[in-house]
Formats: structure tokens, sequence, C-alpha cells
């Protein structure tokens, strides 16, 4: 198996194909980079940005690129020395475009007996044999089954078509007739004879018959555990190894598979037993399954121990009361998180809640319907990781069991029927609640609790628990030894396409840690400026608007669209609440428009810019040279201050980038919000060159200590004869006059900072910090003699 050194992300799109992505290969090289990370490059849904909603699996996009596009990525990687490392989606296809998905559209035509009708998820019994899709708007069916306004008969290129708007469907073979006149059948006498029915969208929340990936209604899941659906899956990714065009693969969403430890065996076995990533999200503590057959997770756990090695402990005290000041009580994460989750296993997947029940009650015939719905929803809220894999994790059920019964002790009989069958690792039903207990974790807290917690948004990232706010330096290290030791190859990322804030927006918002009065008093002011309906809200937003800054206004009023929504408590997306929207809104054109307002920006800016330059290059450093494969996401070289998608998928200014790092120019970060980002990218291509050009130095871990007034504020570790030093809590050194008289524990010889090029003579005593970090708040070490 051969491994990557690092990677770099590229979006590929149709305005960046493939042919672009190998044009730049060489800069990726100059770079540093050791392979490069595609995303998504199967056919996908027209139009697609992302390529997540795959629609055929035998070819790759021909608007990527195509073929020839990845043999030409594959061919100037070979030239220089790179791997390919492809991004690839097992669990769904992409259906809100019904013809451009021939299996779908084969299914929605000929039903159950459609070939391919086993390779979807889907209930027959519950739909009446017919597959329900949630398509007709509010004006447009008065009631349940009834007439739909606005659908038509379409001739096809292959024959009658039903139409709903500008959405076609297929006509089964004999359900459409003509009369002597040419005219055809009544458009609803015809869609009520096919395979299957147009419902309202609302049907999708407790009434759907086909599982999706977590509750996108245009994502409908397919059974990859049958050989057949991964053979046809898998038909295009297995010719790119045996062309030799790809090195390995991340795959998306593990967790929605029926057994992924299964699917990653067959993976292994058609690559040849080639590197590949799982995006697996662990919750704090819990481990990666060592019997899967991955190197292991794209790296949202290591993401979390360097924001919080690098956040102020002493913040959290003030934060919290602030918090709970701006919501009028204590918010505790757990009651939110369980509350998130409850709502949505009622909500937009209690489709699932009562396919699991309908199962269970074929095992379990007495079982009461209503009750054991709410028994399993309740599960599904008290459930801490995202799902087990029976046997393994076998232990989170049993927490979820007894809290669901300390909860509601009311289901303590439903619960005592229901904790056997959901032991069960061979029941139909147990494999789906492992399926489902995961969309239920990822709609709750990544996509709602997230949005309605504001003590400090830097912690609110995929992958991370906010409500553990900080890492001791000696805690971090434990953490990293262990990733040494278990997972050496597994991915480090500091940004990646779903991150909620960029990198650097993060290490802004992380100073507030450090000023948490500073941040109050000028949160106060701007919430008196312009008010809030939810002032805990006002405190997310007004954070998004300080780790961005500057902006451009749309941007921002995207973001705040988004995160107002997905929080669902004030609006949503399905029913927005156009009075308090437009007061978030104003608050957004405020940072634009008022002069106070601005002025009170400018004035946090002011104290925060420099200290966060210096955190977002001490994490970028951290986690370039962690045991693992850091991966860099496209443009992070420089600045990355993008907010949740699609604002992180926006095009990347490369010609800059090249041009920089060809000129070796660079200055040290400045307190400007313009600052050119120049340090960032020595960083990133200092460290990239040296674990490329000398893996030796990278093999072990070991914490460097250090002594003096200021040892709190280094974090520094031995690689294995590379030094990484980054500065932590910059607002405190700066306070406190200094490094002083703190040295760093360092063998005594001659060193050389890779990203300065500063040669240092270290004596008996160590390295004054002083001397160490006289030109950047990080520095990265290797002995003369090394």
């Amino acid at each position: 198996m051969r491994v990557p050194v690092s990677t770099y992300r590229l979006q590929v799109t149709e305005d960046f194909d493939l042919f672009a992505a190998a044009e730049l290969l060489p800069y990726l090289h100059d770079l540093g980079a050791d392979w490069v990370y595609l995303s998504p490059l199967l056919a996908a849904e027209p139009g697609s940005n992302h390529g997540y909603d795959v629609v055929a699996h035998d070819h790759i996009d021909e608007s990527r690129g195509g073929a020839a596009g990845l043999a030409a990525v594959s061919a100037e990687a070979r030239r220089l020395g790179l791997g390919v490392l492809v991004d690839i989606v097992p669990n769904h296809v992409g259906v809100a475009t019904p013809a451009a998905g021939p299996w779908w559209w084969d299914v929605l035509k000929h039903g159950r007996a459609a070939e391919h009708a086993d390779y979807f998820d889907i209930d027959w019994d519950a739909g009446d044999q017919r597959l329900r899709v949630p398509v007709v708007g509010d004006d447009d069916q008065a009631r349940p089954h009834g007439p739909i306004k606005h659908l038509s008969l379409v001739e096809g290129p292959t024959g009658p078509e039903l139409h709903y708007w500008d959405q076609a469907f297929p006509v089964a073979p004999g359900t459409v007739s003509s009369s002597p006149d040419g005219a055809w059948d009544d458009p609803n006498q015809v869609h009520a004879r096919q395979h299957y029915e147009l419902v309202h969208w609302r049907v999708a929340d407790s009434g759907l018959n086909y599982r999706r990936f977590f509750a996108v209604n245009t994502l409908a899941a397919v059974r990859v555990e049958d050989p057949r659906v991964f053979a046809e899956t898998h038909a295009e990714i297995r010719r790119w190894f045996d062309e030799g065009l790809v090195d390995g693969l991340r795959v998306d969403h593990p967790d929605g598979l029926r057994d992924p430890g299964k699917y990653l065996r067959d993976l292994a076995e058609l690559t040849g037993g080639a590197y590949v990533l799982v995006e697996k999200i662990l919750e704090p503590g819990e481990l990666l399954p060592t019997s899967w057959a991955t190197a292991g997770t794209t790296g949202y756990d290591a993401l979390a121990h360097v924001d919080r090695v690098l956040t102020d402990p002493a913040g959290q005290e003030p934060l919290d009361a602030l918090e709970a000041r701006l919501r009028g009580a204590p918010v505790d994460w757990a009651e939110l998180v369980h509350g998130t989750k409850r709502a949505v296993a009622d909500g937009i997947l209690n489709s699932e809640v009562r396919r699991i029940v309908r199962e269970l009650r074929a095992h379990l015939p007495g079982l009461p319907a209503p009750r054991a719905e709410d028994a399993v929803a309740e599960l599904f809220a008290c459930f801490p990781v995202y799902r087990s894999y029976l046997p393994e994790g076998r232990e989170h059920l049993e927490h979820a069991c007894a809290e669901a019964r300390r909860r509601r002790p009311d289901l303590a009989g439903t619960l005592d029927q229901l904790e056997p069958a959901l032991h069960d690792p061979d029941l139909d039903a147990t494999q789906r609640f492992q399926q489902t207990s995961g969309m239920v974790m990822a709609k709750g807290v990544e996509d709602c609790a997230f949005y309605r917690w504001s003590r400090l948004t830097s912690l609110n990232e995929v992958g991370g628990d906010p409500s553990v706010f900080s890492l001791a330096v000696p805690d971090f290290h434990a953490e990293m030894a262990q990733r040494q030791r278990d997972w050496p190859h597994a991915m480090t990322a500091l940004s990646t396409h779903d991150t909620k804030r960029g990198e650097d927006v993060r290490a802004r918002i992380t100073v507030l840690a450090e000023l948490p009065e500073v941040w109050a008093d000028a949160l106060g002011r701007f919430l008196e400026l312009a008010p809030l309906p939810d002032p805990g809200f006002g405190s997310l937003l007004w954070q998004a608007v300080l780790g961005a800054w500057p902006a451009e206004r749309e941007r921002l009023h995207g973001y705040a669209e988004k995160a107002m929504r997905e929080a669902g408590d004030r609006t949503t997306w399905t029913e927005p609440d156009a009075e308090y929207e437009a007061a978030v809104h104003a608050a957004v054109d405020a940072a634009y428009d008022s002069t106070e307002a601005r002025a009170i920006l400018d004035g946090l800016l002011a104290r925060v810019v420099l200290p966060g330059w210096s955190n977002a290059l001490a994490a970028k450093l951290v986690a370039l040279t962690l045991p693992g494969v850091p991966d860099v996401y496209q443009g992070s070289e420089l600045w990355e201050q993008s907010l949740v998608d699609p604002d992180n998928r926006r095009t990347v200014d490369f010609d800059a980038r090249s041009a920089l790092l060809r000129s070796g120019e660079w200055t040290a970060p400045t307190d400007r919000v313009d600052d050119p980002g120049s340090a960032k990218l020595r960083v990133t291509s200092a460290a990239l060159r040296l674990r490329r050009d000398r893996p030796e130095l990278f093999t072990t871990y070991a914490a460097v200590a250090a002594a003096g007034p200021a040892a709190d504020h280094v974090l520094a570790f031995d690689r294995g004869g590379a030094v990484t030093v980054a500065t932590r809590l910059p607002v405190g050194l700066a306070e406190r006059g200094g490094w002083g008289e703190t040295v760093l524990d360092l063998p005594a010889g001659t060193w050389t900072d890779a990203v300065t090029g500063t040669r240092l003579s270290v004596g008996p005593d160590g390295a004054r910090l002083d001397d160490l970090l006289a030109q950047l708040p990080v520095a990265l070490l290797v002995k003369e003699d090394s």
C-alpha cells in the first residue's frame, strides 16, 4: 500500500475541471504536497457543484472532465511523483432529476418489478406498493391522494411522461391511452396508475418509504451491502485501480452503510488493499473500530484537538456567564442536544423511526407501535455517539437504554422489550437502527444544536463537542502519542468542504477566550445598535462577522440565513419568520452601514487580528507536523476565512498563490485585516516540503518541555528529528511582556528553522524562545547533524 505523506484537496467542478486540476499539479508539487485529493468524480446531478449527488456509477462526470480528465491528472501526477486520492460516495445517489439517473428512472417506471428495484432501500409495503416521491408544493394538492395541480402528460424522448411543473417522471407501459382524436387520459388518472405516487413534500417527515442521506429527499440510499449493488456502484472505481490511475480513496459517510466493516473489506479486495480513509465522526473518547480495513479518519478528531489546545481555559467561566445572560438561563449542552435530536427523530426523520418499528414488530408482534416509536425516538436522542457496529459498540446501546429509562420511566416496559432485539446484530431492525442513529446525531447536532450554542463558536465544529472548552498541553501530547501509535496514517485536517467555519475564522474567534470581557462589552453594544429577538443567536452572528472580516456583504447575509434556519428555533427553511429574519439581516447590514457598529467592530478587530493570525499559524504548523497525513484544503495555504458551505467552495485564486510561492517573498503577519498571508504560505510550504523530503524526521512523537515564566504559552513536540514550536494564548503572552527567560529544552547544537531559514546555536541550558520565535510565532527546527 502506497501511503501519502500529505494531501491537497481540490473541489473539482464544471468551472474547475480535471484538466484544470492537472495544470495545477506543478504548483502543488512546488508547494510540497505529496498527493492530490479530488472531490467526487462520478456522473452527478446536472449543475452539481459538489459531486455528492451521483446519478451514474459507470463513468466520470463529463462536465468535470470525464475519463480523459482523470487520465490527464494521473499522467501529470505520475510525472511529478504525486499520488492521487479520490472521494467516493457509496451510500446514496442523486434523484432530484429522475431522468438523469437510469436506476431511479427504471424503478419509477417499473416499480417493484424493475431490474434495479432491489438496489434501493424501499419499503414497498408501507406505500401500498408505490414509491412515495415528496415533491408536491403547498398549493398544488388540497388533500392527501387528491388531484395534483400543474400535472401534465408530455411526449418525452422514449414515450409519454408525467410532468409536475418542470420535473419529469416516467409512465409505466400500458398506463396511458389516447382517444381517437389523439387526446390523452387525464394526467391525474394516469398518475394513479403509476408505481410511484407524487406526494406533498411534508410527507417526507413521517410517510416516506425509501431511505435517504440524512433528511435529503433528493438523495436516495442504495443497498451497497448487496454484492450486485457493490459491483455496479464500483465498476468505474475498479477501472481506476485496474489501470493504475488512482492510489487511494476517501469514503464519504460510512455510517450510512448497513455494515461499514464489511464494505471496507470488500473495498480492500477491489482496490488490492489501497490506502483508504473514512469520513467518520468520533465523539470525545470514542475509538475507531480497529477491525476496519482503513488507515483512519479524515481528521475531524485531530482538528478538535488542535483548536482546543490553543483555547484559553480561563475564558470558559466568563463566557459561560455571558451565554447564560444572553439566553436568560445557563445552557446545558447535553440537554440541548437531547432536545434537538429528539425533535429530529419526531420530525424530519420520523419516517425512519416508523420503519424501524415496523421491522421490530415483525419480530415482536405484540409490540405496540405508538409506544415503540416513542421509545426508539428516545433511544436515538440518548445515543452518545453516531452509531454502534454490533458487536462493537454494545456499550453505547446499553448507555442509551439506561439513559432512556432514566429520562422516561414510563417507557421502561417498552424498552425492556426492545433492548434484547436491538442487541441482535442479525435483525434487520437492529441494522437499520444502527444506520439511523448517526443520521439523527448529524441533523440534531451538526445541523441544529451547533447553531443554537454560541459560547465560543470556534468550538462548534464537526467532530468536536462544543462543551469541551479546551485541552491541556499534557493531554494534547497524550492524544498525539496515541495517534502515532494506533493511527499513524490517518488524515489531519483544519478545513474541509464540510467545516462550519474556515480554520482562520476559528483561529480569530479563539482569541475571544482570552478577551471575554472585551467581547462581552462589544457584543452588548452591537445588540443595542442592532437589537435581535434572540441575543444568543446575535452572539453567534457577530462572532462570524468578526472571524470572517473583511467579507462581502452577500456572503454574510448568506451565512446568516443558513445559520438561523438551521438553528430552527425562531425560523426554519420550511416556515421562515419574516420579521425575525429581517432583524437578523439588519444586524448584518449594520456592520457595513452603521458608523457606530463599524467603530465597535474596528475596535474589536484591533484587539484580535494579530493574535488571531498567531493562532492561525500555530494551528497550521501543528496540523501539518502532527502524526498522520496532513491535508491542505484548497486555498488554505493563505488565510482561510470561509464560512459554512457553499461559502467554503468558492473559486480559489491559484495564480496569485503560485506567483507568491515562486517569489519566495514573505513578511510576518501584521495587525491588518487585509494582511496578505504570505507568512502562512511560507509555513505551509516549509512544513510540506520537509515532511516530503525528510520523512525520517517524522517517525515518532515526544513532547518537548519548556521552562520559565511563559512556559504555558508554548506547544512543542519532536517528531523524530523535526521539532515543532508554536505559540499559544498570544494575548496573555503579550500582556506578560513576552517570553522573557523562558527556554525550550532542546539538545545543544546548531538548529535551523525550516520556515525562516534562521540558524540558532543552542547551549546546554536549552533555547530561549525569544530567539527561536523572533520572526514568527512558530518554528520548525531541524538539528544540523540530524
